[in-house]
């Protein structure tokens, strides 16, 4: 299995950084989960994704750790 750092990118205007956070953890409770993403992999090369909405509902719907594939 690879590692992958998955970075949402959102700019927010605050007075301290857990501020920030508050207010990003604030969005993505209320608003719909984001679709696009910076992945990061291990040798350091980044990837922009933009994902299909209903492929990445689907996918989400589905528990994956039944999979011995996954084990």
């Amino acid at each position: 299995m690879h590692k992958f750092t998955v970075t949402l990118t959102r700019e927010i205007e605050a007075d301290t950084a857990e501020e920030a956070a508050l207010l990003m953890y604030q969005e993505l409770s209320k608003a719909p989960v984001p679709d696009r993403y910076a992945v990061t992999d291990e040798t350091g090369m980044t990837t922009e994704v933009k994902l299909d909405r209903e492929k990445a509902d689907e996918f989400a719907s589905i528990d994956h750790t039944a999979d011995p594939g996954n084990w």
